[in-house]
């Protein structure tokens, strides 16, 4: 199975679905920190959208989060600025959302309301997969059935209160806060990518 995994430079998800056989590769403008270059390509994800049977899409989600909604007011007033970035945000994700692939996957966490987003799929814990933290993820699936946990822990923590999330400061903050837990990126490869679809 030919497999695109949008929006990665960390090469989880890719990796785990290549430890299954299948030809997967991230997209990133960045340069990939898994290890593997030979397996990624660094361009604009909407030039590679068209020849896959799975994309796994992971947009940036700093302008739709719902977290980030707090900001869009500013004196009871709209801040103009970021909405307008938002909905930048909003058409790219639609981009990956529309893309032409029968399988389709998009990760964010859940969004702001004012950007009226398709509804989610289902919503994900990283401690339902074997790591001990809290983390809600949004999974919007197309052609997909929903991840069905692997590995429930009991009395996760909050990425928040984590030390390596909490130390993640300077240039690199998003990056290290938006990497895929292993867990996670396995459970996709395993319960999406089963060795039966594998392409070796």
């Amino acid at each position: 199975m030919k497999v695109l995994v949008a929006c990665e430079e960390s090469q989880r998800v890719c990796i785990s679905f290549r430890e299954l056989g299948h030809e997967a590769y991230s997209c990133d403008i960045q340069e990939c920190s898994g290890g593997h270059p030979e397996w990624h390509i660094q361009d604009d994800v909407l030039n590679h959208l068209e020849g896959w049977d799975l994309i796994i899409a992971h947009p940036p989600c700093t302008y739709l989060s719902n977290v980030g909604a707090c900001h869009l007011f500013k004196g009871g007033k709209l801040n103009q600025e970021r909405y307008q970035k938002g909905l930048a945000a909003k058409e790219f994700f639609l981009a990956l959302y529309n893309a032409p692939c029968d399988k389709i996957c998009i990760e964010n966490p859940i969004p702001s309301k004012i950007y009226k987003l398709p509804k989610y799929t289902q919503i994900i814990e990283p401690y339902y997969f074997g790591e001990k933290y809290m983390k809600k993820t949004c999974l919007w699936l197309k052609n997909l059935p929903p991840l069905v946990p692997t590995q429930i822990i009991s009395n996760p923590i909050s990425t928040s209160r984590a030390i390596w999330y909490n130390n993640s400061g300077g240039k690199d903050r998003k990056k290290i806060r938006s990497k895929t837990f292993w867990g996670i990126a396995r459970a996709m490869a395993d319960q999406w990518g089963g060795a039966s679809n594998a392409t070796a």
